[in-house]
């Protein structure tokens, strides 16, 4: 432990060393409240930050101020009473106002520093921009001893001379330094404390009063602010949850009047009224072997007259709302984007690739000593020749060159990491659907189970109780295997060595997204389009393990079932998971690292101990883990709201009302319980405006074969436009059942109860489309199931064709770039070039009379000779 310590320490002197080098300026402090660790403040001071600022490309504001464009006629009158209306919601924040004139921006030039506005160098460059500077700096900056010993092992400790001949290739940074434990935390510090009454006033408490209070829910968000104070990237996420926030208040305002309509119309529903009709007294064919017996329609009225709610006409009308909301949500974000975009200077911004990651540099200098060793074997077993050994020495020196300069990771390096991802996402998937196998055999013989009670009201519940506790078993086991896959996608990613952290996030988000999206959708896909569907017929069934039916759908189909499904997945992982995971688990581990601190630290009784500093405060903090698990849950939420609508129009609603939460809830998390994050610039919000669009076409195929073979829409107007008799709804429920004659039972089917209704039954009836007992062809499929199943595939092919153009033809109306933004951004470029010109002209004005003063004085000496010169007041002494 001495030996590493020690190594540690050397190596923190050497690399701040070289931050001191790169003129940094450190401050220590040892003695500290916190046991065991000692602080380094680092300030960057006015020249390191204008040469980063410039190296960096950073925009800043210059003297050049402009008006900003504004509406005129109808469009100004407009804009002013919106403004009056939304006043009350706007956050009470300087950088919130609505602005008429702005600063044009400039990549920052020590040369050109007479264009910026320098009377305030303190301000200047904001702790945002500091921030960044600074980190770039730590990034950048190298520390060679770190190099030789992080790897494990003794075969790198053997060869010291050849390591000492590689430290000039060293570019390990912080990011090392922090993952090989020689620095515990890196963090630029919050402005101050956000609560209390000596407090002074501080953006972080101005974003607690005007952002991360559940007070101010109804107001909109701060942005700008949010923005300045923790960058770009972090900005964006909160603007695209707001505006995804907001498109969902039209949505479900529609969602409501759907459902509305549907208990509106419930009494009017002719196929409802008849399953509910006791004259009619259907009698149906048992749904489990042997302990279940007969049952009357009628029993099913409940659910028929719940169906009906989510299965009518209008959900057709709002699966087709919601995916041209989709469209429209994603025109409107890209705009939204491009303003933001301009507001914050970052039109010209062009992401630079990133420092390689310190695993990956560890990985190319393992295969680059794995190589050169390979060499040093051979030329030890081959005799050298003496005629050759000047040739001998520049092939060793070359090939090191090689080794050190041009190794890279190829893809023969990575296949066993790329073959164990594809063999644990393939066992992970097989592991999701294992479950809801077992789900499914449990909801089985638990209503097997059920159907043996002697109690009249638990068998007339069996569905009930079978769908809501086989619900919560999965919502239980997706918030468990959520957690799972999300350590497992890290995992799998690592071994992948990416080169950069960019492409590490991104790899990192497509394989969570994929176990995720798999994870949470799995079981409502199995209701949805195969429950019901692979069941066989009353005297051939279709078993699992030969012992366990295949389950059935309601007479009234499965659409209520998935409605249920849906519901109760969304809203208890949306619950549970922002409550428990978002809210109590980091409590939990910050009052833990309280306790451990406090028992580590003097007593706070003593007078003479110093107060905690800013940095030590900020040190109990979580640490900030990046925008992945907020993204994702949220890209999951957007899927449940789409993909599925048709089957549960009130789920945008409960959307926003747990949008409007998290918003806050993220607010106060950043502001309150996690260390500043280092700001990071970004023009947009990457890899997850793709999966959004994904989702969103996919939503319009997925919500086409729920329509079409989840719901009874089509049967009915297969029936009223085909086989109505007096071209109402009257008789679908028979049509769409086919007869049994309980004789051709299995040995060992039938109900051990056949008089369980009072009476003998002959004939029982089950939902599908078959020949009758006393057909020619008995039990075949009729040509009603064909024409049905063609009225299917046709309402597929052209609702999914009819939305997708009418998605694209939104696409294609809306303007990616706002028209006043183009606007202004041409605007500022003319700003720009005639600055210049300026400067430029009044360079050559300035040049030419300097040349003119000279010209002038050379006129007496070309008039009069030499000697007219020598006595002359502007050359005394006669000096020339």
């Amino acid at each position: 432990m001495d030996y590493h310590e020690d190594d540690k320490r050397f190596r923190r002197e050497e690399y701040e060393g070289n931050l001191l080098e790169a003129g940094l300026e450190l401050e220590r402090d040892e003695d500290t409240k916190i046991h065991g660790v000692g602080f380094v403040k680092i300030h960057a001071p006015w020249n390191v930050l204008c040469r980063e600022a410039e190296f960096l490309k950073l925009k800043m504001p210059t003297k050049k101020l402009y008006h900003i464009n504004e509406p005129r006629g109808l469009l100004k009158k407009i804009s002013s009473v919106l403004q009056k209306i939304t006043d009350p919601i706007q956050p009470k924040v300087a950088e919130h106002r609505p602005q008429t004139t702005k600063r044009l921006s400039y990549p920052f030039s020590r040369e050109k520093q007479h264009l910026f506005d320098l009377s305030d160098k303190d301000s200047f460059f904001d702790s945002k921009t500091r921030s960044t500077i600074v980190y770039e700096i730590l990034k950048r900056t190298t520390c060679t001893k770190a190099k030789y010993s992080m790897g494990q092992g003794e075969g790198r400790r053997k060869d010291s001379a050849l390591l000492n001949k590689r430290r000039k290739c060293s570019k390990y940074g912080i990011t090392s330094l922090l993952a090989n434990g020689v620095y515990s935390a890196a963090y630029p510090l919050h402005d101050g404390d956000y609560e209390g009454e000596n407090v002074d006033f501080n953006d972080r408490k101005l974003l607690y009063q005007e952002w991360a209070s559940y007070g101010v829910f109804y107001k909109y968000q701060p942005i700008d602010l949010v923005r300045k104070y923790f960058g770009e990237k972090i900005g964006l996420y909160f603007a695209w949850l707001g505006v995804y926030t907001q498109m969902l208040i039209p949505a479900s305002v529609v969602g409501i009047i759907v459902f509305l309509y549907g208990c509106a119309t419930v009494d009017e529903n002719i196929p409802s009224m008849e399953m509910c009709d006791h004259r009619q007294n259907i009698t149906m064919c048992p749904l489990c072997d042997k302990t279940c017996s007969y049952w009357k329609m009628s029993s099913a009225c409940a659910t028929a007259r719940a169906s009906h709610l989510f299965d009518n006409p209008a959900t057709v009308f709002f699966s087709v709302f919601m995916a041209l909301w989709a469209a429209t949500f994603m025109e409107h974000w890209k705009r939204k984007q491009m303003r933001l975009r301009y507001h914050w200077d970052l039109t010209g911004f062009e992401e630079e690739e990133d420092h390689p990651r310190a695993e990956y540099e560890a990985r190319v200098l393992e295969k680059s000593l794995r190589k050169e060793s390979k060499n040093k074997e051979k030329r030890r077993h081959i005799p050298e020749e003496p005629t050759n050994k000047w040739r001998q020495r520049v092939k060793t020196a070359m090939a090191g060159v090689k080794l050190t300069d041009k190794v890279k990771l190829t893809w023969r390096d990575r296949f066993p990491a790329y073959f164990t991802n594809l063999v644990s996402i393939v066992f992970m998937i097989a592991v999701t659907f294992a479950i809801v196998l077992g789900v499914i055999i449990y909801r089985i013989s638990t209503a097997a189970a059920l159907a043996m009670n002697s109690s009249p009201s638990v068998r007339s519940n069996i569905r009930v109780t079978v769908t809501a506790t086989a619900v919560i078993i999965n919502l239980v086991v997706i918030i468990l295997l959520d957690e799972v896959y999300g350590c497992i996608a890290r995992w799998l990613t690592k071994i992948e060595v990416p080169k950069t952290e960019k492409s590490f996030e991104e790899r990192l988000i497509f394989k969570a997204f994929l176990l995720k999206f798999v994870n949470s959708y799995t079981p409502i896909f199995y209701v949805a389009f195969f429950k019901g569907r692979f069941v066989g017929r009353p005297g051939d069934y279709v078993y699992i393990f030969r012992s366990f039916r295949m389950e059935e759908c309601a007479p009234g189909g499965c659409l209520m079932e998935l409605c249920i499904q849906l519901s109760i997945i969304m809203l208890g992982k949306q619950l549970i998971q922002n409550n428990l995971f978002e809210i109590g688990i980091p409590k939990m581990k910050k009052f833990i690292r309280y306790l451990r601190l406090r028992r580590q630290s003097p007593p706070d009784h003593d007078p003479y101990v110093k107060r905690r500093q800013r940095y030590e405060e900020d040190y109990t903090l979580e640490p900030f883990a990046g925008l992945t698990p907020e993204y994702m849950e949220m890209i999951i939420q957007f899927g449940f709201v789409t993909l599925f609508v048709a089957s549960f129009p009130l789920a945008p609603l409960f959307a926003l009302l747990n949008n409007i939460i998290e918003i806050r809830l993220d607010a106060k998390k950043f502001v309150t319980e996690l260390r500043r994050p280092v700001a990071v610039r970004a023009k947009d919000i990457g890899i997850w405006y793709n999966i959004l669009r994904g989702v969103g076409k996919l939503a319009v195929i997925i919500n086409a074969f729920v329509i079409s073979f989840t719901s009874d829409f089509i049967p009915r107007l297969v029936y009223l436009y085909m086989y109505s008799q007096n071209g109402t709804m009257h008789g679908f429920v028979n049509h769409t059942l086919s007869s049994f004659n309980v004789s051709d039972f299995q040995n060992g089917t039938a109900p051990n109860d056949p008089l369980d209704l009072g009476y003998e039954v002959q004939i029982c009836r089950y939902k599908d489309y078959r020949e009758p007992p006393w057909s020619e062809h008995k039990y075949d499929i009729s040509k009603d199931f064909w024409a049905v199943l063609a009225a299917r595939l046709a309402f597929v092919i052209v609702f999914q064709n009819l939305v997708m153009f009418m998605s694209d033809f939104v696409d294609w109306v809306i303007p990616d770039i706002p028209k006043d933004i183009s606007q202004q951004v041409h605007k500022e470029k003319v700003l720009m070039v005639e600055l210049f010109m300026r400067e430029e002209q009044g360079k050559q004005q300035l040049l030419d009379t300097w040349m003119d003063k000279d010209r002038k004085k050379d006129e007496p000496c070309n008039n009069h000779g030499p000697k007219a010169c020598l006595d002359s007041p502007e050359y005394p002494g006669g000096a020339l």
